[in-house]
């Protein structure tokens, strides 16, 4: 059985213009988040260049390629990091539009499969740490370039060597790759899809184990071993793996929740449009339905052995591939829907449209929620710049509201956000309190509830830090 498809204009004589949109289209949803980027705390290494504190991720992540990044001589600043990735992520969106779209004449559904990847929640999530997935990306990016600039020979001839560094990148990044393989391809047939994932499953193997021969090398441990502070409950026999078979539930749980804004109605919303969209194409590219599914079954199934295997939960942003398979299918039903002028194609396509611009909307909002945070600490910088070093911080400054509502994870990002804007040195208190122990706050006078009170107390700055009480409404 063979699937062919001969309607289709070269793909590098389509990327530019859709790329174009991509490119405005990236820029004007996180537009709040451009001239001043959130940095998450353990993004802050790659920003300043500070390769040590990354170390141990080489060992307890196999992030080999980013730690790579974090010995660049050349710092730059945050705004222009965030540009360039979301520059990589716009690249690699068009270019997946454009090889999953054979016609050129359906120019609308390109266009809005580009932007529909573009919002997608897992993206917005993992852009947080765009200083140190920056290089990973523009992998990643590169090799969607090839795919729509090359044969699809030279495109798979490349795969092995691209997937060792993506994966050194971020784990389910070779994902990314596979999906731009399963799209591009033109002349479909299962011995063609059998011999793909066959390829992608030698790649994927080859470079786990480049990794874990590497961290052997390096570490003396062969394999990923996880860090203590997930506490994974690693999986030695079946009963392991059963035991541990909850954490697959909630990763996929998590996700599903993350992706519908938490609404059980969104939900629905998107499992009726993917169903409806698969079985469109089923009935009229079966082959082209087996190639997509393929894809992301396998990503479905590496994720869950990785949830069984370790124990945890996956993070939502790992299953980004998810989200692009999942855009894929329901925009190439809508394409299909209206190769013949039908009602039930322009009723696809304004669903399509309804649902971008409402994530647009969405994902515009969750980069717009970082800069009350982003504010706050430009003017505690600001006002601590008249007091000398070392500043003694007490309180934690993620239960502030701006930190809440930011929804920062750790103290350590105000340490790193005052350090990015006036290089202080700080002393955490809640980390380091016997260099603390002898703050006297009563000796404090304030009756600020809502502000950050600075003053000298014994010859040292102090930072006390306001928090929300837990019973407080402080926002999502």
């Amino acid at each position: 059985m063979t699937e062919m498809i001969h309607d289709h204009a070269p793909e590098r004589s389509r990327l530019a213009p859709v790329l174009w949109v991509s490119l405005a289209f990236i820029f004007l949803v996180s537009l709040p988040n451009l001239i001043d980027p959130m940095i998450r705390h353990d993004d802050f290494p790659a920003l300043l260049g500070y390769g040590d504190l990354f170390w141990n991720k080489t060992l307890h992540e196999g992030r080999w390629i980013n730690y790579i990044w974090h010995l660049r001589e050349i710092i730059t600043p945050s705004w222009l990091n965030f540009a360039v990735y979301q520059i990589c992520w716009a690249i690699f969106g068009a270019c997946v539009a454009v090889a999953a779209s054979p016609s050129d004449r359906l120019r609308v559904c390109t266009a809005l499969l580009a932007t529909m990847i573009l919002i997608a929640p897992p993206a917005t999530i993992i852009s947080g740490w765009f200083n140190t997935l920056q290089l990973g990306l523009a992998i990643v990016a590169l090799y969607a370039v090839i795919v729509c600039r090359c044969s699809e020979r030279t495109s798979r001839l490349l795969l092995p060597v691209f997937t060792v560094p993506a994966l050194m990148a971020y784990t389910t990044y070779p994902l990314l790759l596979l999906a731009l393989c399963l799209v591009r391809t033109r002349e479909r047939s299962i011995r063609d899809l059998f011999g793909l994932m066959v390829l992608f499953s030698l790649s994927f193997v080859g470079a786990m184990l480049i990794t874990y021969a590497l961290n052997w090398y390096v570490h003396g441990v062969f394999g990923i071993p996880l860090a203590e502070w997930r506490a994974a409950t690693p999986a030695q026999t079946l009963a392991d793996l059963w035991a541990n078979a909850p954490w697959v539930k909630d990763t996929f749980f998590i996700f599903v929740s993350i992706s519908s804004f938490n609404s059980d109605g969104v939900f629905f919303a998107h499992a009726t449009c993917l169903a409806l969209a698969t079985l469109v194409i089923v009935c009229r590219a079966p082959l082209e339905a087996l190639y997509l599914y393929a894809g992301l079954l396998t990503g479905v199934a590496l994720v869950a052995l990785q949830a069984l295997k370790f124990g945890i939960v996956v993070p939502a942003r790992a299953l980004l591939f998810f989200w692009v398979f999942y855009s894929v299918i329901l925009v190439r039903g809508v394409q299909l829907l209206n190769i013949r002028a039908s009602l039930a194609g322009r009723v696809g396509l304004g669903a399509v449209i309804v649902l971008v611009i409402n994530y647009a909307m969405q994902t515009h909002k969750s980069y717009k929620a970082f800069h009350d945070w982003q504010i706050q600490t430009q003017d505690v910088a600001e006002r601590l710049a008249r007091y000398p070093e070392p500043v003694y911080v007490v309180g934690q400054t993620k239960n502030s509201q701006a930190g809440r509502d930011a929804g920062i994870q750790s103290s350590h990002g105000f340490y790193f956000r005052i350090r990015q804007l006036i290089g202080y040195e700080l002393v955490i208190c809640e980390i380091e309190e016997m260099d603390c122990s002898d703050i006297d706050l009563e000796a404090i006078e304030t009756d600020a509830v809502d502000d950050w009170h600075i003053t000298s107390l014994g010859g040292r700055t102090v930072l006390l830090v306001p928090e929300v009480r837990a019973s407080e409404d402080y926002g999502p």
